[in-house]
C-alpha cells in the first residue's frame, strides 16, 4: 500500500493484534488528512487573496464611485482610499508567498479590526459583520502558518 492510500481503522478487529482505541489517529491516516488540510488551507488562502485583490483593493485603487463615496463620508479623502487599497493588495499578494503568509494574515486581520470599528462608529454597523467574518479565516491562516514566522525572522537577520 502507498503512504497516501493506507489507512488503519480504529474499529476493533477480530485478529489477535490490539486495535487502536477509538479516536486515536494512526500515522498513515494523519498523513493523508494532513495533506488534505494543507490543500484546503492553501485553497482558502487563494480565495481570500482573490477577494482582497479583486473585490476590496481594486475598487479603491481605481477610484470606483462606491469606494470614493465611502471615504468621502468618512472625511478621509482619496489619499486614504488609495493607501488602504494598496495595503489590501499587498496583503493579498503576501498571502500567496509562503514566508509571508502568516504575517500577511495578521496584517489583514488588523485592517479588518479597523474596518469593523469604522463600520460601527461611522456607518451605524451597516456592514460590520463582513470584517468579523473575514477575521475568522485570517486568524486560522495566521495560526496554521505561524511556523513561517521563524523563517521570515531568519531571512531578515541574514539580510541585516
Amino acid at each position: 500500500m502507498s503512504e497516501n492510500t493506507a489507512s488503519v481503522s480504529a474499529v476493533p478487529s477480530t485478529s489477535s493484534a490490539p486495535a487502536a482505541p477509538a479516536g486515536v489517529v494512526i500515522a498513515e491516516s494523519a498523513t493523508a488528512r494532513g495533506r488534505r488540510a494543507r490543500i484546503a488551507l492553501r485553497g482558502l488562502q487563494i480565495l481570500l487573496a482573490l477577494f482582497y485583490a479583486v473585490a476590496s483593493a481594486l475598487p479603491k485603487l481605481i477610484g470606483h464611485a462606491s469606494a470614493a463615496e465611502s471615504f468621502d463620508e468618512l472625511g478621509w479623502g482619496s489619499a486614504w482610499m488609495y493607501t488602504i487599497g494598496a495595503l489590501e493588495l499587498a496583503g493579498a499578494i503576501a498571502l500567496l508567498i509562503p514566508v509571508l503568509q502568516s504575517v500577511a494574515a495578521m496584517a489583514l486581520g488588523a485592517l479588518m479590526v479597523g474596518a469593523f470599528i469604522v463600520q460601527i462608529a461611522v456607518f451605524a454597523g451597516q456592514y460590520a459583520a463582513t470584517p468579523l467574518i473575514l477575521l475568522v479565516p485570517l486568524a486560522l491562516i495566521a495560526w496554521a502558518r505561524r511556523g513561517h514566522n521563524a523563517d521570515l525572522l531568519r531571512l531578515l537577520r541574514r539580510a541585516a
